[in-house]
């Protein structure tokens, strides 16, 4: 008996070696480029020049960090934080106010308003770029970090509240209807009953958004020109140009300092991304 279950046993413990071995596989060809990176961040200019996949002979890492701080990285990181913090609060935020209007004030026609608001997703983002820009121009906002806030802001705001609104339809009237008869107001049913129980979605949106903003590349090329209110992309981008004096060890380490923020937000962030996707989906 004991031989038939070994017999047995071993066709389920060759699977699990070959997806066992299959899964390692993916893994190293996955970090692969992780290691080309982080090896290539602790090399001189001089010793990359023996070979971008050669081993590197210095550490330099700390050198080419500071040079890629100074030569531009600095003050596009940090617009960049400010702008996907301040967008991505505001617009979840505006986005959960309008999802709580129609969702749960039964705003009159709250289905038009909210196919409104959706409206901003149906059209490629690249249809908006001339009338915006002349509207900038116009405005005064172009080359402004104001008129780069704004945009990213609305731009975030149809997303969160389509996610918004399908949270808000899941959550059972009773609670809202006990609130009331306590005497809470509407106010009061928002802040202190539909904000925490939206916590989980709420932080997933900000995370998603925060990323959005942080990769921008096309909008803040075209809406801005100035080093002062350039966001990180644009001024990495800056480096790696026919005028930038930036060497490659340099840039690669820029790379990786920019790559960090939403790794970081998303390690802390995790356990309320996968609650927030997981109501997502049941929505």
């Amino acid at each position: 008996m004991s031989r038939q279950r070994a017999i047995a046993a071993e066709p389920r413990n060759l699977r699990k070696s070959v997806l066992s071995g299959a899964m390692l596989a993916v893994t190293l060809v996955w970090l692969s480029p992780m290691a080309f990176l982080l090896m290539n961040t602790l090399k001189t200019a001089t010793d990359y020049t023996r070979g971008p996949l050669k081993l590197p002979t210095s550490f330099n890492l700390f050198h080419n960090i500071a040079n890629a701080w100074a030569q531009g990285i600095q003050s596009g990181f940090i617009n960049s934080l400010l702008y996907g913090a301040a967008s991505s609060l505001t617009a979840v935020l505006l986005a959960a106010f309008a999802a709580y209007g129609i969702v749960r004030l039964k705003l009159p026609r709250g289905l038009g308003w909210f196919l409104f608001i959706y409206s901003g997703t149906i059209f490629p983002l690249q249809m908006y770029l001339i009338p915006l820009f002349k509207s900038y121009i116009a405005l005064g906002l172009y080359d402004t970090k104001l008129g780069l806030f704004a945009f990213y802001t609305a731009i975030c705001i149809p997303f969160a509240t389509f996610v918004m609104r399908g949270f808000f339809l899941t959550v059972p009237w009773d609670i809202q209807e006990a609130a009331e008869m306590d005497g809470a107001s509407s106010w009061e049913v928002f802040w202190k009953i539909m904000m925490p129980l939206a916590k989980a979605p709420f932080l997933m949106l900000t995370l998603v958004q925060f990323t959005w903003v942080w990769n921008d590349l096309l909008f803040g090329m075209i809406l801005v020109r100035s080093p002062d209110a350039r966001p990180v992309q644009v001024a990495l981008l800056g480096m790696q140009s026919l005028y930038g004096q930036a060497d490659a060890p340099t840039i690669i380490t820029a790379t990786l300092i920019v790559s960090l923020p939403t790794l970081i937000l998303f390690l802390m962030l995790q356990k309320h991304f996968v609650r927030g996707l997981a109501l997502g989906a049941a929505n």
